[in-house]
């Protein structure tokens, strides 16, 4: 009973997140579910089990969540994150239109900006490139996703993105953990994902689709003076660098790069708030700081329940590598709350020291279970409730029915394949 009653939590929380419903509720109430069919006392499964956990996770990682939020607000605002858009489309010119979509996202991603910020920067972009090249505007999502969701977010080692920081805490690593696996797995979502979107890019235009315009072009902050993008690459590089080669803790590297923003745009003090974009961008991760803490609540509970020990048993009991249960675990519950962080919060909260215990005496590099698990969150969580996903298509003006296959293959499918060839190269000893 204890676990039907973990798996129909589980499904209540991914089926209210689908209907749209905000997590922060849903995941307590699913947490009740479980507590209530695993014979846990319900008052206090909410206000001791599942708030140590939210409390817990949102007190370790609230000041990267804010940072990177302020430091890709004022990217944003300042011109910053478009005029590198803007330069990389020019450099790859209009014929690899969907490559100049992918490569900015990616590069905006790796320098320590927030998916939707990305998504709000290159949107604009795309959408001038595509309408020169006479491309299907329904192809944007798909680029962007491959661009933003996928190989810079989880795989490519020193991405200061919180998909790559979360294992560190577990596993005692750092964020260019397993150097060889992860660009490994980069370069087949990079190189797969561009190569189906080019041939779906074919396809299209075969059967006789053309661009068209979308009905909606609020979202289009194409005006306004854009910096030198050498000026605008210098935040993002020193975040990647100090973070990677000096060592220094991701507060300290995103605090360099928000003075180093205001510092570089100081010309503009008296005719820009910046004062208006830090607020904006603090107020702005209350959202995704809490979408997440309140999943890893409801990890917290499952793990609480007596039937948690048969679930892990089960999981670990699955045949060949441990690496595969933690891709499968981690991966299952990315899907279940729609979120690639909730998700590996959930599963290392939960799983993370048996992992580290199974790393110690298997013989199997700690810093193989770190990439996996940030490979792993990147796959089944860009399900169709992923917020990023929502977000993409509204800013796009598209519905599923029109791009969401293309974002699931590049942003699930692919990413899930990806994860498959790096633990074969971990079994090989190639980390």
């Amino acid at each position: 009973m204890e676990i039907i009653g973990i798996f129909i939590g589980l499904i209540m929380l991914m089926g209210l997140a689908y209907k749209g419903y905000s997590i922060i509720w849903i995941a307590p109430l699913s947490a009740g579910f479980v507590a209530l069919t695993g014979g846990l006392n319900l008052l206090d499964a909410y206000t001791d089990t599942y708030m140590s956990g939210l409390i817990g996770f949102l007190g370790d990682w609230f000041p990267v969540f804010m940072l990177s939020s302020i430091f890709g607000k004022l990217m944003e605002d300042t011109g910053m994150a478009r005029s590198i858009a803007l330069k990389l489309s020019e450099l790859l010119g209009v014929k690899r239109a969907v490559m100049g979509v992918i490569l900015s996202a990616a590069l905006l991603t790796y320098g320590g900006i927030s998916l939707f910020v990305v998504v709000f920067a290159v949107y604009p972009v795309a959408l001038n490139l595509f309408k020169e090249a006479n491309i299907p505007r329904r192809l944007i999502p798909g680029a962007i996703a491959l661009g933003a969701f996928g190989f810079t977010m989880t795989a490519v080692p020193g991405t200061p993105q919180i998909q790559n920081l979360i294992p560190m805490d577990y596993f005692g690593t750092t964020p260019t953990a397993a150097p060889i696996m992860g660009m490994t797995s980069a370069t087949v979502m990079a190189v797969g994902g561009y190569l189906y979107l080019v041939w779906r890019q074919n396809k299209l235009q075969e059967n006789g689709e053309v661009y068209t315009e979308p009905r909606d072009k609020s979202v289009l902050n194409v005006e306004g003076h854009t910096p030198n993008v050498f000026i605008a690459l210098i935040p993002l590089v020193l975040v990647v660098t100090t973070l990677n080669i000096l060592n220094v803790d991701i507060i300290i590297a995103l605090l360099i790069g928000i003075a180093a923003v205001l510092l570089l745009n100081i010309h503009k003090i008296k005719t820009q708030s910046f004062s208006t974009s830090i607020n904006e961008g603090a107020k702005g991760s209350l959202g995704a700081i809490m979408n997440t803490s309140a999943a890893v609540g409801f990890g917290t509970v499952v793990q609480a329940s007596p039937g948690f020990t048969t679930l892990t048993g089960g999981l670990t009991a699955i045949p060949g590598t441990p690496l595969i249960s933690l891709a499968a675990s981690v991966n299952v519950l990315a899907g279940a709350t729609g979120s690639a962080s909730g998700g590996m919060g959930i599963a290392l909260e939960a799983l993370g020291e048996y992992y580290l215990d199974v790393a110690q005496t298997s013989g199997i590099s700690v810093e193989a279970f770190h990439r996996i698990a940030s490979i792993s969150s990147g796959g089944l969580d860009v399900l169709p409730h992923n917020g990023a996903v929502l977000t993409l298509l509204a800013v796009a003006g598209l519905k599923h029915k029109d791009s969401y296959l293309d974002i699931a293959v590049v942003g699930i499918l692919i990413p899930v394949l990806s994860s498959i060839v790096a633990i074969i190269f971990a079994n090989l000893g190639l980390v």
